[in-house]
């Protein structure tokens, strides 16, 4: 026979674009339109539905960026059409090929009752199925006309990320609104085509497989009369039944299909638009589950399942019905699918904390999964709080876009820092917008890495971002998938589901220790510099505000703990660790508005911890100084205040050659006339900090235009560039032992003042930048003289190992990666720590000196980016860091250096000193957190870890009667078979591994 597949490959291509898919829709008429805009900001569903629209029509231009416009369509179902199903075809303008990122819809009845999104994948709306004929219909449409911000040519520089500056020219064009009969046939007949074609596509150019459906679609093309597709679509499905009933191979891959629609919780659109976008999903989604009995939908993120709740009742009635049904599952149990590099140590815990709690206050369910499919990689402490909250599984998809590496699994144990290993699954489909194409399932059986071991992975299956989520024709797709020969088997199934049996069939899957570094956007380290230091500074700020209110609380001052206030605030810092708010990839809108609540909640913390602490001081004209760090500081006790006690002294000093020398007694800094740090010379050790030749503290500006992706990525190639910032406008003395260095560059303005302190190894670094520079990346460098093959950063509960050098091309992908507090080197004995106030981004690299053949080990400190997608002025204007070069430290000095410039001293006027609610004998171990419990019984929980990757065992004293206390999940719950350590004269003596984290609640006596 002769071949003939690309033949009919083509034929099928066009009969179905040009012929059957049109036949769908077999008869149609058009709908009366008026329109109102909203004027402003979106308003309640009641007053949409009461404004008094204006007639408008298809062809008509609607729709400024940002608005809301609500359209009435209303009609009458023609006579004739009794007997046959009937639907809307409403499109307000849609792109097909941008499902959540443009114009969508949400369609009410009169009433106010939701009945689905509007969607470009999702066009219609069911009226009658069957029509009666005469029927009246009225629908009402809320319409967003979201801009389009990542268009066909990506990366464009636009005013429209904001509408303060989008301007109010329409942006949509109304191209559909029809009564139209829907030919359930046909369209049946579409899906049938589909799905064989795209196998067909899949399978072997030589296979009889193949070659079985290449015949029977010619077959069924040849049955379809193509001026009459509805009388001859059901002989054409005929005509497929056998290849399409043929099953599966019984070694055929199994994919567990979970509906979804990931939605950013901001990103292209504000956080109000987010609210809106799952309003619309969770429409469609209760409605399909209500036509698809074998359909299953899961959603994450804490925070959207609140918006609901909050903002559209009516919809959340539906939900709640489906959860109750099992058919619309909360996943993840998180507040939203957060960062996860660079949220502190609590912030993290606390994530899971109010997800979970939610999901079990409101419906009972308790999580045994994280559900992290977009997040930019994931800190290598991440695995001990998931278990820590109760959950064993973890899912993610991101790390399949590394650019340079191809991660090994697709399921394994991964391992953290502190040898907690979680089960982890990567879905091989290779997306989380999974939508049953040919294609995509056959991808995922050939790219499964497990084959041999293991045969089960999962496919997150809807349109995110406001795509509607799942569709009715995903669905079909997915029915027809289910045992199919030539295909991976597909079944609806709930994460729950998955990962039981997942882990069932391979109960020794591989391991993978440390970080999943994600080798691709590398800057939202760094980007939006703003939003991270709001971010940091909430963190410790809240940390402030828990620990000196329980501390007022228990001490029996009238200060009353405010729950709901810290609930709240809490929830609000969440929500803005989002990993396209935190990691500052996000449209301006959504940074400006980050930036003002950020300064809110921090007048608001800053008002709760001042009237704690001045609850706490009592009356009397003391100098008290409040500590709020794990340390002992300035003799003021952890969580205690006293008067502060400063030994020593320091002395500024001209030097030889220009510039001045800064000396303590402990250390002696030399800074030349161009403000750079020439020697840092430990005089404790005797040894010098700066390599040889080089200077410290020096700035650096490269060009920073990526290939694409602006505000998420820096491409390697950046480093080829680099201008170092020497020239200093002035140097000179500053109050006490300081010195101030001004340098201005390009139109920036760049003020350094270095300092030192009595008592300290620590060179203290302020630094202000004026900003107005575009597609630069400005770093600031310290020159080691260290041999090290590694470095220490910190992360969530402990800190991590990075190599110095590029042996693997692992190594060589790490070119810019995460700490929090703190960076660490060292030699056997000797090390030096960088810390910082706000900054994540750094670099660490290593040379080999000609002269010496020494060791320079440099550290570089990422300070600001200036993308200009998607925000055109991403940190333009002032900001302020702060940073300490710590010579002679060990990891127990960068851990406590990390905390002091994080936390600085309060000073109260008050009567008497104030006793910690809680201290611990050992230096090693940091408590995270000292506050009362979640459920208001005035119990008493402390959060801590050993913080230097030994052994530890701590003795932990309260300074209160304590009844009784119990080793508790981070929720605040007893471990069930963990022993109560023994409580003796109100202290209990813990044993803690590496890195180890506990949770105590004590009940008060």
């Amino acid at each position: 026979m002769h071949d003939d597949r690309t033949l009919v490959e083509a034929r099928l291509k066009r009969v179905l674009d040009e012929r059957i898919r049109p036949a769908v829709y077999s008869a149609s008429v058009p709908l009366d339109v008026a329109v109102w805009n909203a004027p402003g900001e979106p308003v309640p569903v009641s007053e949409g539905l009461a404004a008094e629209p204006s007639p408008t029509a298809v062809g008509e231009r609607w729709g400024a960026p940002w608005g809301t416009s609500w359209f009435r369509v209303t009609g009458t179902v023609p006579k004739e059409w009794a007997g046959r199903t009937v639907e809307a075809i409403l499109d307000l303008g849609f792109d097909e090929n941008m499902p959540g990122f443009q114009c969508e819809g949400l369609v009410y009845r009169p009433d106010g009752t939701p009945v689905k999104g509007l969607n470009p994948r999702n066009q219609w709306v069911r009226i009658a199925a069957p029509a009666e004929g005469g029927e009246e219909v009225r629908l009402h449409v809320e319409a967003a006309s979201n801009p389009v911000i990542l268009d066909y040519h990506p990366f464009l520089p636009t005013q429209l990320g904001d509408k303060e500056t989008a301007g109010g020219e329409p942006q949509y064009t109304l191209e559909r609104m029809d009564l139209a009969v829907f030919d359930e046939t046909v369209w049946q007949l579409v899906i049938d085509l589909e799905v064989l074609g795209e196998l067909m596509q899949e399978l072997p150019e030589n296979s009889g497989r193949r070659y079985d459906i290449v015949r029977a679609v010619g077959r069924a093309l040849d049955a379809v009369d193509l001026q009459d597709v509805g009388g001859t679509a059901a002989a054409a499905r005929a005509l497929l039944a056998g290849v399409l009933s043929t099953p599966a191979e019984p070694s055929a891959h199994r994919i567990s299909a979970v509906g979804h629609a990931h939605i950013d919780s901001a990103w292209l659109w504000p956080l109000r638009e987010t609210v809106r976008k799952v309003a619309r999903t969770t429409s469609n989604m209760t409605a399909l589950i209500e036509d698809e009995p074998d359909f299953v939908f899961a959603m994450s993120q804490a925070q959207q399942w609140a918006w609901i709740k909050e903002h559209r009742p009516e919809v959340w009635a539906k939900v709640k019905k489906a959860v109750a049904d099992g058919r619309f599952v909360p996943a993840g149990g998180m507040w939203v699918e957060s960062d996860t590099n660079m949220p502190g140590s609590e912030a993290m815990a606390r994530q899971f904390v109010h997800g979970k709690r939610f999901f079990l206050d409101e419906f009972g369910v308790e999580n045994d999964e994280a559900w992290l499919p977009d997040t930019f990689g994931f800190a290598a402490g991440l695995p001990q709080i998931i278990k820590a909250a109760g959950s064993k599984w973890l899912l993610t998809q991101k790390i399949s876009w590394s650019q340079t590496n191809r991660f090994p699994h697709h399921t394994f144990n991964w391992e953290g820092i502190d040898g907690t290993r979680i089960f982890t699954h990567f879905p091989p489909v290779d997306t989380y917008n999974c939508s049953m194409k040919g294609s995509e399932i056959a991808h995922a059986a050939k790219n499964f890495k497990d084959k041999g071991v293991a045969r089960h992975s999962l496919a997150p299956t809807g349109w995110g971002d406001g795509g509607g989520g799942t569709t009715r024709e995903m669905i079909a797709k997915a029915a027809r998938l289910h045992d199919l020969e030539g295909s991976a088997t597909v079944r609806w199934e709930t994460p729950e589901q998955f990962f039981e049996k997942a882990e069932a069939e391979y109960p020794n899957p591989p391991v993978w220790v440390g970080e999943l570094y994600l080798e691709l956007h590398r800057a939202t380290l760094t980007s939006q510099a703003g939003t991270k230091q709001g971010n940091r500074r909430s963190e410790h700020l809240l940390r402030e505000a828990e620990l000196w209110a329980a501390t007022a609380a228990v001490r029996g001052t009238e200060f009353v703990y405010p729950y709901e206030q810290l609930d709240r605030i809490w929830k609000t810092v969440l929500l803005h660790q989002f990993h396209d708010i935190l990691p500052g990839s996000s449209i301006a809108w959504v940074h400006r508005e980050a930036r003002a609540t950020y300064a809110a909640l921090a007048q608001e913390l800053d008002g709760i911890i001042g009237a704690a602490q001045r609850a706490l001081a009592g009356e009397g004209s003391g100098a008290l100084v409040f500590n709020s760090t794990p340390h002992t500081r300035d003799g003021v006790p952890a969580g205690g205040a006293r008067t502060a006690v400063v030994e020593g002294q320091a002395a500024i000093a001209t030097r030889a050659g220009g510039g001045f020398v800064l000396d303590n007694g402990l250390l002696r800094v030399e800074i030349d006339g161009h403000g750079l740090v020439v020697s840092a010379y430990d005089l404790v050790a005797g040894r010098e900090t700066v390599a040889p030749g080089q200077a410290a503290n020096l700035p650096q500006i490269h060009a920073d235009f990526p290939n694409m992706w602006d505000a998420w990525d820096v491409d390697e190639f950046y480093r080829n560039t680099v201008t170092d910032l020497v020239t200093a406008d002035r140097v000179e003395a500053g109050e006490g032992a300081s010195v101030r260095v001004v340098r201005t560059f390009g139109a920036s303005r760049l003020t350094q003042v270095l300092s030192l302190t009595p008592g300290t190894r620590r060179l203290d670094i302020d630094t202000e930048v004026d900003w107005h520079e575009t597609e630069k990346f400005l770093k600031l460098a310290f020159p080691l003289d260290i041999h090290a093959e590694r470095y220490a950063s910190e992360t969530q509960f402990g800190h991590f190992y990075r190599a110095t050098h590029t042996n693997t091309s692992w190594e060589a992908a790490k070119f810019e990666a995460c700490n929090h507090r703190f960076v660490h080197i060292e030699e056997p004995g000797w090390g030096v720590a960088l810390v910082n106030d706000s900054t994540y981004g750094h670099d660490v690299t290593r040379t080999v000196r000609t002269e010496d053949s020494g060791t320079t080990t440099t550290v570089r400190v990422s300070l600001l980016r200036a993308p200009r997608f998607p925000d055109p002025e991403t940190d333009q204007g002032v900001h302020r860091f702060r940073h300490a070069l710590a010579p002679g430290a060990a990891i127990g000095d960068a851990v406590r250096e990390g905390y002091r410039i994080n936390l600085p001293e309060r000073r109260v006027t008050g009567g008497a000193d104030v006793a910690p609610l809680m201290t611990v004998d050992d230096d090693a171990v940091v408590v995270t957190a000292v506050k009362l419990a979640d459920d208001g019984s005035g119990d008493v929980v402390v959060r801590f870890h050993e913080s230097r990757g030994g052994r530890a065992k701590p003795t932990l004293a309260a300074g209160f009667t304590a009844a009784s206390v119990a080793v508790t999940d981070l929720l605040e719950r007893p471990l069930d078979g963990v022993a109560a350590p023994e409580l003796a004269a109100d202290a209990v003596t813990v044993t803690l591994r590496p890195f180890e984290l506990v949770t105590l609640r004590f009940t008060r006596g």
